[in-house]
């Protein structure tokens, strides 16, 4: 099942301008009545995905992010794979649906690209143990593109202004509830080219662990997004880019980059 937030591109009243839930079912988008992580059911009006613009998928109270997560990854930026979970926050408001624009910084000469799967909950959860069944509370998964300001982060050494800025969090197209998290392709292409490429199964930590993890440190509400970790290949984003995260089985989270805001 794939369930999307959208608004009508040709709002005919007030309330059609609105975002709502939908779920995608071919070339349509059928409107569903609640939030998609309560009771809900679906409703009587359809549109067509032509007539429609995705927005990000979640509105997430917190987006834990997992750092250092592909061995490869971690060596390429010459750091050491983590004993324990690499875990930062990005804030709410650096969230962009698909095909909203990454905005780069004049506080930053390098902008890169992280593709990563990410699993957006469906309970909330908190001190689960070793027995519980983690993926249980996810609600499902999309697609992430972590952007990251890596000159900060060199300099800063903790990663929040790094990866805080306004739209450096991509998020969609929509959420896929029917996926195995645990063996799919990751891939991320800048202008049609291919520069990331890796299994989830060569995570160190998988996103069972993950999340298990996470709610031993803080309660996951409903909507929180847990961003899993890039494979080897970041690099830099420049204006005019067009950048895509791809992971299979979802589909492909497309965004363009913009310069920096006067």
């Amino acid at each position: 099942m794939k369930i999307c937030r959208y608004v009508e591109r040709e709002a005919s009243s007030p309330d059609s301008s609105s975002p709502r839930y939908g779920l995608i079912e071919g070339e349509n988008v059928i409107e569903i009545s609640g939030l998609p992580w309560v009771t809900w059911s679906r409703g009587s009006r359809s549109s067509r995905l032509t007539e429609v613009r995705l927005l990000a998928p979640v509105e997430p109270s917190k987006i834990v992010c997992i750092g250092r997560n592909y061995a490869a990854h971690a060596a390429e930026l010459g750091n050491d794979v983590p004993k324990e979970p690499l875990m930062f926050l990005k804030p709410p408001s650096s969230v962009i649906g698909p095909e909203e624009a990454i905005v780069l910084t004049k506080y930053s000469e390098r902008v890169e690209h992280e593709g990563e799967l990410a699993m957006v909950m469906g309970r909330r959860c908190a001190h689960l143990s070793d027995a519980d069944n983690a993926l249980s509370f996810v609600m499902g998964y999309t697609c992430l593109n972590d952007v990251t300001a890596r000159d900060l982060q060199k300099s800063d050494v903790q990663f929040t202004r790094a990866k805080g800025f306004d739209t450096f969090c991509a998020v969609g197209p929509h959420i896929e509830t029917a996926l195995d998290p645990s063996n799919v392709l990751v891939e991320t292409h800048v202008n049609g080219a291919l520069r990331q490429s890796g299994m989830t199964s060569l995570m160190i930590y998988p996103p069972a662990f993950l999340v298990r993890w996470i709610s031993r440190m803080m309660t996951l509400m409903p909507g929180d997004v847990i961003a899993t970790g890039t494979p080897a290949g970041v690099g830099p984003l420049v204006a005019g880019d067009k950048v895509e995260v791809s992971v299979a089985g979802i589909g492909v989270l497309r965004n363009p980059v913009h310069p920096p805001q006067a």
